[in-house]
């Protein structure tokens, strides 16, 4: 008869060598990986509350508020809008999170709200709706330390810089502040002008179009001066320290140039009329196109983030906005496209650095191999495949990027991972990655299908970490 043994052994959960499993990873990441500073190059944090300096006044402020993963979380469960979005109190919202957390087992939620409260504020608990009062008080009383105000968040992070997003009409009066107080960690602007071609609602356009104007202090009354308006604005940026731009897209559009003539479809929007659908495509294409020209002469990194459907419920749009929880991976065509549009820029050598990241899973090969294309020989790793984004930034969606990329590409020159959060807790993420970037390492090395090698690899562990962004990114 055989005879099975009831003993189970297990691990502690969120112990030093959490995701590594086995030698040679803990090796790598312990030795080659933890103790390096962060450059965290895409996030959506408040320059106002860095240059700040902020205080939150308890860790429902700084950890639920405009998180819309925990707010999904929540929702799915069946708690109310009232504790999510609404007018409860601080510590109301905190115990309905407590209560969820058990729930989100398997979801990256899970690991880390934990990790978080641990590397933070040295909590082992696991949060419950049992310990929620007694987690709420300490961490919000901790909060109240100057250590935890919000550039003392980051410095515990060894967060060593961070480009926040931000729109062509924002004065970077707290760029400003921070650079002139030599705040730690340095703080950048990167360009996000989505607005200046997002023309479906022509009055909302054009009201966009017109604090431009104010801004700028000359009038857009033609595509000219559109453009014109928007390079000053690239000047501005570029005078104070941003290096970067960035764009949300569904996908990129391409067309034969004067198909249609953008000073045309601008004058229709300056009278308040719609444009077609394909209108609508030409002048987002078109002006993009202008706008990569733009930040080439700048020598600038630019960002696409692809494939994201957005605000898909009507009802909870209209009743809290947008970035509220309501979007989800889209299934848009890529790769006609996105090759097309780069070779456009590539013919006249005006393509510049360029970061793509996929939503679709799907697509991961996609643009795996499109980064092939266009990397020139000119610059280490010009066109990157970014690292998992959005609901791909857990520990399922990391591997399946970095091998993909891996496969395809050279993970050696990868720029690595970015927070892309609201949340000054969440720096906890580059930890995540970098432990399975080193575990997969490690997995490869105990099969035999790379060497022990251990110079070698922890080098290779080490540029992606943070020396390949810290050269690429040149901040």
């Amino acid at each position: 008869m055989l005879m099975f043994s009831t003993a189970i052994t297990k691990k502690s959960f969120l112990c030093d060598d959490f995701l590594l499993e086995s030698e040679f990873a803990k090796l790598l990441y312990h030795q080659y990986a933890k103790g390096l500073p962060i450059i965290d190059y895409h996030n959506h944090l408040s320059p106002q509350e860095i240059a700040e300096n902020k205080q939150f006044r308890s860790i429902s402020e700084v950890w639920l508020a405009g998180d819309h993963y925990k707010w999904r979380a929540m929702r799915t469960l069946g708690i109310d809008e009232k504790f999510i979005t609404g007018n409860a109190s601080d510590q109301e919202k905190f115990q309905k999170w407590a209560e969820t957390v058990p729930y989100t087992l398997r979801n990256p939620l899970y690991h880390w709200t934990h990790l978080e409260l641990k590397r933070y504020f040295g909590i082992d608990a696991l949060l419950n709706s049992e310990n929620a009062h007694e987690i709420y008080f300490q961490t919000t009383e901790a909060l109240q330390e100057h250590a935890f105000r919000a550039q003392g968040l980051l410095q515990q992070m060894n967060v060593e810089v961070v480009c926040s997003t931000d729109d062509p009409i924002d004065s970077l009066e707290f760029h400003k502040l921070s650079q002139k107080n030599a705040v730690v960690p340095k703080l950048f602007p990167a360009f996000r002008p989505d607005k200046a071609f997002a023309v479906e609602n022509p009055k909302t356009y054009m009201a966009y179009v017109g604090k431009l104007s104010d801004v700028v202090g000359f009038g857009i009354n033609n595509y000219s001066d559109l453009l014109q308006a928007l390079q000053n604005r690239v000047d501005f940026f570029a005078a104070h320290g941003c290096t970067i731009s960035d764009h949300g897209l569904e996908q990129l559009y391409v067309f034969k140039l004067g198909k249609y003539s953008p000073d045309l479809l601008f004058q229709k929007l300056l009278y308040g009329q719609t444009l077609g659908e394909e209108e609508i495509n030409y002048f987002k294409f078109h002006t993009l196109l202008e706008l990569c020209k733009m930040y080439h002469a700048k020598g600038w990194v630019q960002q696409f983030h692809l494939g994201a459907l957005r605000n898909t419920n009507e009802r909870m749009l209209s009743k809290l906005g947008p970035d509220t929880g309501f979007d989800s991976i889209g299934d848009y065509p890529q790769a006609l496209g996105l090759a097309s549009f780069l070779n456009l820029l590539d013919s006249t050598d005006q393509l510049t650095k360029t970061i793509l990241y996929n939503l679709n899973p799907a697509y991961n090969e996609v643009l795996a191999t499109m980064i092939g294309n266009f990397n020139d020989g000119s610059v280490k790793g010009k066109i990157q495949f970014g690292s998992g984004w959005w609901f791909l930034d857990q520990k399922d969606g990391m591997e399946k990027q970095i091998n993909a990329l891996s496969n395809m590409g050279l993970l050696s020159c990868f720029v690595g991972m970015l927070t892309d959060s609201r949340s000054f807790l969440s720096f906890p993420r580059h930890e995540y990655f970098r432990r399975v970037l080193c575990n997969l390492i490690g997995r490869d090395v105990d099969k035999g299908e790379l060497p022990a090698d251990e110079k070698w690899l922890g080098k290779i562990i080490s540029d992606i970490s943070y020396y390949n962004a810290k050269a690429y990114f040149n901040f």
